[in-house]
């Protein structure tokens, strides 16, 4: 099957996680709609209950997701993955993604514990690579350390899902061993991920643009139909910058450049949701496709796992946890 083909037969889950992030995202901007209504009109503190309503739902949309995420995220790697191993899908490919998801990870902590460890395994490893720019020091330095920590977050994240198509492909081994084999096939394959990494980069810029452009001129039209809200809320803003002895910059003090501020935020936030969901996974079938063709060709064996113990402590503490 075609990369586009693959994309096209998992697309379901796509839409399927979109519902969901709609109707998360409704939540989210409710609470924190409704804490500042409340505060503002009970103790004329609606800055206080802004926050406090954006936390709350903040942990309910992070619960929700959670367990969404086992079934859709995980379900639809799984699919790509037999897409791409055995080249066609079933029809009914969520019913079936989520069969292989359940069998693969016979619980939710499963699952959890071995995402959590694939992260771990690359955070350390990018740590280390990003003090290479705060070793120099003073603004610059510390410029170059945060560059080179963004850019690593966005390849940790596709590695993760790499690394997790990986252990669905490797149905017969423990999620334990697939995790560590997932994480030897970088450090084997490097050259063969890091040169997707400027389409991941490159379409992940003009969907910013695009997207997160649209809908920040969306949000700020319907924004300006409450003037006197954001009025307040910027009011609020300086206020408790003052008390906390903080200069913020000139355009929270004018109410029409804060909502645009406002506007700009949002479209990012629901950019990430529509990205994530719609555009990263047509980039990923790609990404993940090259990353199990290079390990298929080269399972990695107890010789690699000892050559990465000597370079990450976590790879090499989940090693000996293995055969513990």
């Amino acid at each position: 099957m075609s990369n586009r083909e693959i994309y096209r037969k998992t697309l379901s889950f796509s839409l399927l996680r979109v519902l969901w992030d709609f109707f998360a995202f409704l939540i989210l901007g409710g609470l924190t709609t409704l804490g500042f209504v409340l505060a503002e009109k009970m103790m004329d503190k609606g800055l206080i209950g802004l926050v406090i309503g954006f936390i709350v739902g903040v942990i309910i949309v992070v619960i929700m997701m959670r367990f969404v995420s086992y079934y859709f995220k995980a379900g639809q790697i799984a699919m790509m993955t037999k897409g791409i191993v055995e080249g066609k899908l079933p029809d009914n490919v969520v019913r079936e993604g989520r069969a292989i998801v359940k069998r693969r990870f016979l619980t939710v902590a499963v699952f959890f514990a071995a995402t959590k460890a694939i992260k771990a395994i690359f955070n350390e490893i990018g740590n280390a690579i990003s003090k290479v720019g705060n070793a120099v020091g003073g603004d610059t330095g510390n410029a170059v350390g945060s560059a080179i920590s963004a850019v690593l977050q966005v390849i940790v994240a596709y590695l993760s899902d790499c690394c997790l198509g990986w252990i669905f492909y490797r149905e017969s081994e423990k999620p334990a061993r697939a995790t560590l084999e997932g994480a030897v096939l970088f450090f084997k394959h490097g050259k063969t991920f890091f040169k997707n990494m400027g389409r991941v980069f490159g379409i992940g810029l003009v969907s910013l643009l695009v997207i997160g452009g649209a809908f920040s001129g969306v949000f700020y039209g319907i924004f300006l139909q409450f003037p006197q809200s954001f009025a307040v809320l910027s009011a609020e803003v300086l206020d408790a910058a003052a008390r906390a002895g903080k200069e913020l910059p000139a355009f929270f003090s004018n109410p029409q450049t804060f909502t645009l501020a406002c506007a700009v935020g949002a479209g990012v936030i629901l950019w990430s949701i529509l990205h994530s969901v719609f555009v990263r996974p047509f980039v990923l079938t790609g990404v993940l496709k090259n990353y199990l063709e290079s390990g298929m060709k080269d399972v990695p064996t107890e010789q690699s796992f000892a050559n990465l113990d000597t370079k990450s402590k976590r790879f090499a503490k989940l090693h000996k946890e293995l055969y513990a």
